[in-house]
C-alpha cells in the first residue's frame, strides 16, 4: 500500500541553523550606581541564578553537533557561553554587531528603573515600538539593521552548520521581528537562558522556535 507521510522540516541545503541563546540573568541594578561600562553600554556580570541558567544551557546542548559559538562584547554572553564551550571544546567568537540595544542616557542600569516607573519616554517607546524615544538611544531601524548584518555574516560563514549564538533579549527580539515581518516589539522579552531558533537560507530567515525554557531550573 502506497503511503505519504507528513513533511518534516529540515534546513534547506546551504542554510545555516542558528540557536539564539539569551544570556543568563545578570546582577541587579542599584539606584545611583552604574554597571561597569563597555563602549558606553552597561556590562553587568551574571547573577548566581544566571550562572545556573548557563550551566543548564550547556547541559541541554552538549550533545548537539554545534560547529561554532558566537558571543558579543558583553561579559554576560561570554559567561553564559562558557559551560557549553567547555562541553564542546570550542572557543567562542565575538560578533561585533550583536551587542544589546544602545540605550543612550539610560544605559548602565538606569533603564531598569525608568521602565519600572513607567517613565513617559519608556511608555512612548513601547507604544510606538521605537527605541529612539529613549534619550540618546539608537533607533529601532538602526538596531534591526545591525542585527541582521551580524546574523548574515555568521550564516555566510557556516553554511550547512548548526551554530550557537549567545546574545541579548533586544537582539533576539529584533532578529525575529526582521525574520517574520512582525511589529518590532513582538518578540521582545525572551527569558534569560532561553533558546530560539532561526534558519537562514540566502537572504531568507525562517523562524523555527522562540523562548524554549524547558531546560532551565524551575
Amino acid at each position: 500500500m502506497e503511503e505519504a507521510r507528513q513533511h518534516k522540516f529540515a534546513p534547506p541545503k546551504g542554510a545555516a541553523d542558528l540557536l539564539l541563546i539569551r544570556h543568563g540573568e545578570t546582577q541587579a541594578a542599584v539606584r545611583g550606581q552604574s554597571f561597569a561600562m563597555v563602549d558606553g553600554q552597561g556590562d553587568p556580570a551574571l547573577h548566581p541564578v544566571g550562572e545556573a541558567q548557563a550551566v543548564a544551557v550547556g547541559h541541554r546542548l552538549r550533545a548537539e553537533p554545534i560547529s561554532a559559538i558566537y558571543v558579543t562584547k558583553m561579559q554576560r554572553t561570554h559567561q553564559t557561553a562558557a559551560p557549553l564551550a567547555d562541553h564542546l571544546g570550542l572557543t567562542p567568537r565575538v560578533e561585533r554587531d550583536l551587542h544589546e540595544i544602545f540605550l543612550g542616557d539610560w544605559d548602565g542600569g538606569e533603564y531598569r528603573f525608568r521602565a519600572a516607573e513607567n517613565d513617559p519616554a519608556y511608555v512612548r517607546a513601547k507604544t510606538r515600538q521605537e527605541w529612539g524615544e529613549i534619550p540618546g538611544a539608537e533607533t529601532t531601524a538602526e538596531l534591526q539593521a545591525r542585527v541582521r548584518a551580524g546574523l548574515m555574516r555568521i550564516a555566510q560563514a557556516h553554511v550547512d552548520e548548526l551554530v550557537a549564538v549567545v546574545v541579548h533579549g533586544g537582539v533576539i527580539g529584533a532578529a525575529l521581528a526582521v525574520a517574520t515581518g512582525a511589529p518590532a516589539f513582538t518578540f521582545h522579552g525572551a527569558e534569560n537562558g532561553s533558546i530560539s531558533r532561526l534558519v537562514i537560507s540566502g537572504d531568507r530567515m525562517i523562524l523555527r522556535g522562540f523562548n524554549d525554557v524547558s531546560h532551565l531550573p524551575a
